[in-house]
């Protein structure tokens, strides 16, 4: 009888230790993932200078530690309070990513985000977001300037001009991609012919100068025929870069008898 009872509380103590081992072996917490070298920038370059321009694209790259499998990567890019100019539209990008490539242990993450033309120019605040499968969540924020591809400097314009005489333009240019070429169009509208008069209206497109450069002066004069008709004449001028991108400046001269 005695040796039974001690056979029992020996199998009831090794119940109770497998017991609490196996508490223990539940209760074990796995740390939350860690992001680092987190890096966002122009994405031509890959390079980590935190600017980016419209119509291109932002290059995101970071190094996840995870004990646990990852579940999501979210990236959140947004603007506050940017003012939204003709033509443009407010921009803002959230995506969660749930590539196999991303659901393991310890992924690196690395993604391109094209940025529309139309997005206002300013500062935009990322956001990166990771979260395991055990619903363990880190995220690492920074902030980045979105820039227009071309930029121009305040112009220089005669506002009036005799016909018969020229006048003059003067910007500087720059641009990220480099120049194509800068096209100017003037034209009036509804305007009454005297005796002698012709209609005028003035087209050419500029390379020379300013073809492939990232900087440059457009600085030109322009003959305005003693033939034209005097009154108002608007002024579209268009700077295209190497991708494509467009600039335009308008405005107006007023040609004088």
């Amino acid at each position: 009888m005695k040796t039974s009872l001690k056979q029992l509380a020996l199998i009831a103590c090794a119940i109770t230790l497998y017991s609490c081992s196996s508490d223990d072996d539940g209760d074990i917490q796995l740390a939350a993932p860690s992001i680092t070298n987190f890096e966002f920038g122009e994405g031509s370059t890959h390079g980590g200078e935190s600017v980016a321009y419209k119509g291109s694209d932002i290059h995101l790259e970071a190094e996840i530690t995870a004990e646990a499998t990852v579940a999501s990567i979210t990236l959140d890019i947004h603007g506050h309070d940017l003012e939204v100019g003709e033509g443009e539209e407010e921009w803002d990008f959230e995506q969660t990513f749930t590539n196999a490539s991303y659901l393991v242990i310890n992924p690196e993450f690395h993604e391109h985000v094209d940025i529309p033309t139309t997005a206002p120019a300013g500062e935009y605040h990322i956001t990166l977001t990771v979260t395991d499968e055990n619903g363990n969540s880190t995220e690492v924020e920074g902030e980045i300037e979105i820039m227009d591809p071309i930029t121009v400097s305040d112009m220089s314009i005669d506002e009036t001009v005799a016909r018969g005489s020229d006048f003059h333009v003067e910007f500087m240019i720059e641009a990220v991609n480099g120049i194509h070429n800068v096209s100017v169009d003037i034209h009036a509208h509804d305007l009454e012919l005297a005796e002698g008069e012709e209609e005028w209206d003035f087209e050419e497109v500029y390379e020379e100068g300013l073809h492939e450069e990232t900087s440059a002066e457009f600085h030109k004069h322009i003959d305005v025929p003693a033939t034209a008709p005097a009154g108002e004449y608007h002024m579209l001028i268009t700077i295209e870069d190497e991708d494509g991108n467009t600039k335009m400046i308008a405005t107006h001269i007023d040609v004088t008898a």
